[in-house]
């Protein structure tokens, strides 16, 4: 294998746009990835604990989803259908039924949306004003929910904010999340006091759309009682509840959805990232059917509903979902990733541990410092990155397939990158 990459990395400062982000961080050419692992140019192999920002979430080429997905191409099968029936989507559709819907007793129709996530944010703002005659939508603090312009309204992070070019990102309302204003006070008594007041100058909203772990947002955890709270207080008010499930879904947090543990039922569930199970773009909007009042082709787009994701999709219903054996070895994965971190938190000053379930990671207080930690892993094979209002959080997303033996060996290279970290900044503070 050669190992010069100057043609590749030549070409990518030459013509692709200043966009670009995550290869800042990763300055390497990847080649080829394996379950938890990507292998670059040079062959050196690195631990991946971001696949995909969790579009990964059963690890890098399935066996069982690629060898679907070639026999279906080898096979002449549809490759792009718009919205007409197919045999690849009546099968997932099925399968989402059988091995999703039916054993947690919930009834939604299953929109096919555009195949990133924000299609299906974009949907669903659009569909919660349609069934409520209102304009104005409640989102949270931290929370991100796409880029494109009606997404990015809900989106509160300002560097986010501003690749709108001073477009309208109007009708949105930003309230505090959980925790905003730290431990000792009630977001949720806030929000009930100014719409039950007549004079706060707040209108019922079309709805309330947050996530139940905010992804980009620095992993705050929503409570059970919080969900829940949200929930009453939408019902109260004639308002949608939608729940944005893009990251934090497919198993995440511990659950197939990250709010099932709550008990709630929202009207309104995106579903994107590890929807396809194999990376492939799939985008879906699931809705109670009382409110499935779209007309035809009222929200479409040329690829609303990949094929090619239809059958990775449906092995990975199939292959993970059909009973709780792969979710109770999440959560038991779950247990362990909060033992390593919280050495981690323990070797550092003043950290504390976020998240739930395979979407934790640890608070070190600075982005800066974050960013240090997450570099100097990559140099020691790690990829992770970092989330949060300042970046001060550096985020574990590893695929939920993960062998014990391959976290063990990441966490254990993250707690001697943070190690290293402590000691340039005590020097550099000397």
């Amino acid at each position: 294998m050669s190992t010069d990459t100057s043609a590749e990395t030549t070409i990518f400062s030459r013509r692709e746009s200043e966009a670009r982000s995550y290869c800042r961080s990763f300055d390497t050419v990847f080649a080829k990835a394996k379950g938890a692992e990507m292998t670059d140019t040079q062959g050196r192999t690195y631990i991946d604990f971001l696949a995909g920002c969790s579009s990964l979430n059963y690890g890098h080429n399935d066996s069982d989803m690629k060898e679907a997905l070639v026999e279906h191409i080898a096979s002449d099968g549809i490759a792009h259908g718009l919205d007409m029936f197919t045999a690849e989507k009546a099968k997932f559709l099925k399968a989402y039924e059988d091995n999703i819907l039916a054993p947690r007793g919930m009834d939604y129709k299953i929109m096919m949306t555009g195949p990133t996530g924000t299609n299906a944010v974009e949907a669903a703002m659009k569909l919660a004003r349609k069934v409520t005659g209102r304009r104005n939508i409640v989102s949270f603090t931290n929370g991100f929910h796409g880029m494109t312009m009606g997404s990015l309204s809900l989106t509160g992070n300002a560097g986010k904010r501003a690749g709108a070019g001073g477009g309208s990102l109007a009708d949105v309302t930003h309230m505090p999340f959980e925790g905003a204003f730290g431990d000792g006070v009630d977001t949720l008594a806030q929000m009930e006091m100014l719409f039950d007041n007549p004079s706060s100058g707040i209108d019922a909203p079309a709805a309330f759309i947050f996530e139940p772990v905010q992804g980009e947002g620095g992993l705050n955890a929503a409570s059970n009682e919080w969900m829940q709270g949200v929930a009453r207080l939408a019902k109260k008010l004639g308002a949608l509840l939608i729940v944005d499930d893009i990251q934090s879904g497919c198993g995440r947090t511990g659950t197939y959805f990250g709010f099932e543990d709550a008990g709630i039922e929202p009207d309104m569930i995106t579903q994107a990232k590890s929807l396809s199970g194999f990376g492939l773009p799939f985008a879906a909007l699931l809705i109670k059917p009382e409110h499935d009042i779209w007309g035809p082709a009222e929200h479409n787009g040329t690829f609303r509903g990949n094929t090619h994701a239809f059958v990775t999709g449906r092995v990975a219903l199939e292959k993970f979902w059909a009973d709780d054996t792969f979710q109770k070895d999440v959560q038991h994965k779950s247990a362990l990733l909060t033992a390593g971190l919280q050495a981690i938190a323990d070797a550092l000053p003043e950290a504390r541990l976020k998240g739930r379930g395979m979407m934790q990671g640890v608070d070190v207080g600075s982005g800066e410092f974050a960013g240090d930690i997450c570099a100097r892993a990559f140099d020691k094979g790690l990829i992770i990155e970092t989330s949060g209002a300042h970046d001060e959080v550096v985020k574990v997303l590893a695929p939920l397939t993960i062998s014990e033996e391959t976290l063990r060996k990441g966490l254990n290279i993250l707690l001697d990158a943070a190690r290293d970290a402590t000691v340039n900044t005590k020097i550099a503070a000397e």
